[in-house]
């Protein structure tokens, strides 16, 4: 089924419900939503050959009309493409030419990413004019989709090598929405989805969700996330749901902390998109209570590989909530995970191996890359480059990026063991452990830190730290101190240029 018949379902039960704003502001109605994508839907065929299964990308900044344009390219059978506005221009050129694009949208810059653009795109500027011809008459109804048509091509963040184009079906973002209210939380119709992470990513996966309940859509004035204006949007809005990586609750609760808010106006806060340490959720929990959900997914299983509910984060009282606080949960609904060794056995409870599933929401593949879709999907399992382990109970406990473990002396240790010690140093503000080529070790354990005042803590002070939470053989055997750390569009820290730092040393 396509999924813009959710859209005009709900503007057919709920014609004047706000649904678009900007702001406090109403910018549409369901009932305009809904005639603006079906018009949309109508020019994209109409006014410029859009077939069912033609690719259209989004190279734009999060607004009101982001969502429009979605739902007007599925309404006519296409195949949405967004691609993170903060890329540069020969990026997000690679994707264009990579996907195929027959068009796409972008919120300005079009001279810059014309002069780059090799392949045949057609680049429509939003702030032009009408994103529909009001002279074309609106599709009088979705384009029909099978639950194996592409729906949505996710590229990766690229952080080892170009980007790959996940394809995920309209059957695989159905199942990643009816899990959500299983696994993750309700949604209300009174509810404001607030879009202050990129749409283009996992922020945007989560509009369904609210589309089939008909809660209001926002997009923050400044387009994306401000700690302060949030604070002071939320009280407003009321029943406020959002998205968020651990950086943004960092920030937030950086700000809530110094102006004393407490919350007011949020409803729930999903956080996932990279690791979340167990004494930041603690100290987020004692400021804002009982408003946070843990999800872990990838793009090539979107949002849904498991959940922490609320109860499991703020419940003290169980006798293993600590680890469970420190997990990513248990597997959501529509999937199955297992911890494997590298031939594909079963580790024991509480072993860690590499996490694999399987399940309704799992990609179909990679675009146009049999190669890597062979080597990621084996036997129906995604094989997700995490290491993890599963406790007696189904817990899943994130250990590392396969890609990402030291391993010193034929021993493997695990940065974010080393990392949530360093963190737990009250000096520490934020920390990325890598391992450094060593001729007699093989590999040595290397710490970049962060930290709330600079030269507050020497290394020694941190090497004692260390010692005294973790065994010795895992310590930092150097420590850097740093201003900030690199990171992508999406928050995640580039380990790939802190080794590319060492190596240039």
């Amino acid at each position: 089924m396509n999924v813009s018949e959710w859209l005009v379902r709900t503007a057919r039960r709920s014609p004047e419900a706000p649904a678009l704003l900007s702001g406090e502001r109403v910018v549409a109605t369901y009932a305009e939503f809904a005639e603006r994508a079906a018009r949309i839907g109508a020019t994209l065929r109409s006014g410029h050959g859009i077939r069912p299964g033609d690719r259209v990308a989004l190279f734009m900044k999060n607004a009101p009309d982001y969502l429009e344009l979605l739902y007007g390219i599925w309404f006519c059978g296409a195949v949405a493409v967004p691609v993170n506005a903060k890329l540069h221009v020969r990026e997000a050129a690679f994707i264009l030419a990579n996907s195929g694009s027959r068009m796409v949208f972008v919120s300005g810059g079009e001279a810059e990413l014309a002069a780059v653009l090799e392949s045949e795109c057609l680049i429509v500027d939003t702030h032009d004019g009408p994103l529909a011809d009001a002279f074309i008459a609106p599709l009088a109804s979705p384009e029909p989709r099978a639950g194996t048509d592409l729906a949505w091509l996710f590229y990766t963040s690229g952080t080892t090598g170009k980007p790959k184009g996940v394809m995920l079906s309209f059957a695989n973002l159905q199942a990643m929405t009816y899990a959500y209210f299983v696994d993750v939380d309700d949604v209300l119709a009174e509810d404001a989805a607030v879009y202050a992470a990129p749409i283009s990513h996992g922020a945007g996966l989560y509009n369904f969700m609210h589309v089939l309940r008909g809660s209001r859509h926002v997009v923050p004035e400044s387009g994306g996330f401000d700690a302060a204006e949030l604070c002071d949007l939320a009280p407003r809005l009321k029943s406020v749901t959002m998205f968020a990586a651990p950086t943004m609750i960092s920030r937030l609760l950086s700000f809530a902390r110094q102006s004393g808010y407490r919350g007011d106006g949020i409803r729930t806060i999903v956080y996932g998109g990279g690791p979340m340490y167990l004494s930041d959720i603690q100290t987020a929990t004692d400021q804002f209570g009982d408003r946070f959900v843990q999800i872990y997914g990838q793009g090539e299983c979107p949002m849904a590989l498991s959940a922490l509910p609320r109860g499991a984060i703020v419940d003290r009282s169980h006798p293993a909530w600590k680890e469970r606080l420190g997990s990513v949960g248990t597997a959501q609904s529509c999937v199955r995970i297992r911890i494997v060794d590298p031939e594909g056995n079963d580790r024991a409870a509480g072993e860690i191996g590499e996490i694999i599933a399987e399940g309704s929401p799992v990609m179909a593949g990679y675009w146009d890359n049999p190669q890597a879709t062979a080597t990621t999907l084996r036997d129906g399992w995604l094989w997700t480059g995490d290491m993890g382990s599963l406790d007696a109970d189904g817990y899943l406990t994130l250990r590392d990026r396969s890609k990402d473990v030291i391993i010193s002396g034929g021993t493997n240790i695990y940065p974010r063991e080393v990392e949530d010690a360093l963190l737990s140093h009250p000096g520490v503000t934020e920390v990325s452990v890598v391992g450094r080529p060593n001729p007699e070790w093989g590999e040595e354990v290397v710490a970049f830190v962060v930290l709330t005042e600079p030269g507050s803590v020497s290394e020694a002070e941190l090497d004692a730290h260390c010692r005294a939470h973790i065994a010795g053989f895992k310590r930092p055997r150097t420590y850097r101190f740093e201003e900030a750390l690199p990171k992508n569009n999406y928050g995640k820290i580039l380990k790939t240029e802190l080794r590319q730092k060492l190596h240039s040393d």
